[in-house]
């Protein structure tokens, strides 16, 4: 009998894979739209230990069925300094199961249905009014288009089993040697990397079985390499971000190849162990079903989508016990004198536990408040060149932005029934400082990347330099106490004012025409810093905070009531 290459094969199997592709695509961005933004905020509160962090990381993952994307995700929010390496490796262990329930469910024989429920909820989202019903229907109909697309697919495939060129193409893809069993791993692995979805991969792997045109051991080699080229995503998400992001990923990738390369030696007794398990329950993969008077083997999809279950709880449970190796190992890649610089997106003093106590929350805030401003002083050093001083400014920039909201969140706990007023008036004072030096972060951030961004001359430079140095000496004014700071006779500095700065870019003909707006846009820039500066003296000088320790090391406390004194509960620097 004459096989109709284009009408029996061609059209069924790309449209199949469309659908499916189609159906993977809807589904991810129908749910993620729905909760995607509620997934992100739990999983930074979630993942504060490993046991959390691959809860958080399986349950999202299986509840957005992507991989991909939670993995993507956990390195976006170690780059914002959100989660720390430590946490995001238990994130993406967990991401690694909650992927494969995804896989369990495409195995289910529920291809007729597809199209009927397809049809139900695209007739749904086109005529739903609400984003939410819209965001629903376009999920559920991308599930159902799943299971259509595979249905079309191993259809679509069973007819090249009458093909002998086929035949022997795919006689040359057998698992039932090791070097046949790697040869499908590394190009299961090189589909997944150019297709940037495992899913996909076991979907077209199921229909390849399903319509009896790989052997199911060979599905499963080729579920296995889909697991190793899901990491390309990660990787290449990670390139342009920072240090710990791109530690993150090489995580992923760790994780996978490791399971990988244990699975690969396990292989033939997990298949075995795999066969057996499967004839408790009645299924024999490699039995055909004879469907429409053509055999069909109904059995191979339910043996990938159960040894991919089985295979990544297997590599969580062997890898589990060493995340803190992993973290150890993982710090030290790309390790440099850079990375020994303050991280100041993990608060030092704030403690849960000092909220309760307002006399010792206080001097904690302070404390931290002061950090908070001796971070944004970093990006002087930035824009001066300050051997030491962090390369990237954005990323500095993220870490002082976390800084920020984890004091504006412990400040807004402190107001608590039974304050004074004038505790109550201290409690705003503070959080208005943070405020301003909020935004004197981010001024300074701005000169910082300005600076480096821009070609000045050496001239240029040397005005620029001027006024760098005049906010350096600013910044003195907040960063200490001003007992601490030197005593100058008057007429002592010789900072140049921003009137005289501002006519000496204009006038010195060394600097070019072209850079005298960038310039000057740089001394204005200085100009609003420092006003920032004054009303954060100012906010201090507002409110009576003789109570607040200020230095190190000063036993100077909080002056209860009652008058007696809490200097002792103020952690030390």
């Amino acid at each position: 009998m004459e096989v109709d290459l284009f009408k029996e094969i061609i059209a069924p199997v790309i449209g199949g894979l469309g659908i499916f592709l189609l159906g993977l695509e809807f589904m991810a961005s129908g749910i993620q739209a729905l909760s995607v933004n509620k997934m992100r905020e739990w999983l930074a509160k979630m993942a504060g230990t490993p046991v959390k962090g691959v809860i958080a990381g399986t349950v999202i993952t299986g509840i957005i069925q992507s991989s991909t994307a939670m993995t993507v995700m956990t390195v976006g929010l170690v780059n914002a300094g959100v989660l720390g390496l430590r946490s995001a490796i238990s994130v993406i262990m967990g991401a690694n199961v909650g992927t494969t329930l995804g896989n369990g469910l495409i195995a289910l024989p529920l291809g007729p249905l597809g199209l009927l429920f397809g049809g139900i909820f695209a007739t749904v989202y086109c005529f739903a009014k609400s984003d939410r019903l819209r965001n629903f229907s376009l999920a559920a109909m991308g599930f159902s288009l799943i299971f259509y697309g595979l249905n079309l697919m191993t259809g679509g495939l069973k007819p090249l089993r009458k093909m002998p060129e086929v035949l022997e193409v795919i006689q040359s893809l057998d698992a039932s040697t090791f070097g046949g069993v790697v040869m499908c791993v590394l190009l299961a692995a090189l589909i997944t990397a150019l297709i940037h979805s495992s899913s996909a991969t076991i979907g077209i792997v199921m229909g390849l079985g399903a319509s009896g045109i790989l052997s199911w051991e060979t599905a499963i080699a080729f579920a296995v390499g889909a697991d190793l080229g899901t990491t390309i995503t990660s990787w290449m998400a990670s390139l342009n971000l920072s240090k710990n992001a791109k530690r993150a990923a090489y995580a992923h990738i760790s994780f996978n190849f490791i399971g990988v390369t244990v699975v690969l030696a396990l292989f033939f007794p997990a298949i075995w162990a795999l066969k057996l398990a499967l004839a408790n329950w009645g299924i024999d993969p490699g039995a055909a079903v004879i469907v429409d008077g053509q055999e069909t083997f109904p059995g191979v999809p339910i043996a990938v989508g159960a040894f991919s279950i089985v295979f990544n709880i297997f590599n969580l449970l062997i890898l589990f016990p060493f995340v803190n190796t992993f973290e150890r190992f993982l710090s030290r890649v790309g390790h440099s004198k850079a990375d020994d610089i303050e991280d100041y997106s993990i608060p030092r003093f704030l403690d849960k536990k000092l909220v309760a106590d307002f006399d010792a929350a206080l001097p904690a805030v302070q404390q931290e408040a002061q950090r908070h401003l001796r971070a944004g002083a970093v990006f002087l050093d930035i824009a001066r060149g300050k051997p030491g001083a962090p390369k990237d400014p954005g990323e500095h920039r993220a870490a002082t932005d976390v800084l920020s909201r984890e004091i504006r969140a412990f400040q807004s706990q402190l107001f608590q029934d039974g304050l004074s007023r004038d505790q109550l008036d201290l409690v705003a004072s503070l959080i208005e400082e943070v405020d301003f030096t909020s935004a004197l972060s981010e001024s300074l951030y701005q000169i910082a990347r300005r600076v480096k961004r821009e070609p000045f001359s050496d001239a240029a430079r040397k005005v620029l330099g001027q006024g760098l140095e005049r906010l350096d000496q600013s910044m003195n004014r907040v960063l200490f106490d001003p007992a601490m700071q030197p005593r100058m006779p008057a007429g002592h500095s010789v900072a140049l004012g921003f009137e005289e700065l501002r006519w000496q870019a204009l006038q010195t003909s060394e600097v070019a025409a072209g850079e005298k707006g960038a310039l000057l846009a740089l001394l204005g820039s200085v100009e609003r810093a420092e006003g920032l500066i004054d009303r954060i003296i100012s906010e201090r000088a507002s409110v009576d905070r003789s109570g607040i320790r200020v230095r190190p090391g000063d036993q100077t406390g909080i002056k209860r009531s009652d008058g007696s004194s809490m200097g002792d509960l103020a952690p030390a620097e």
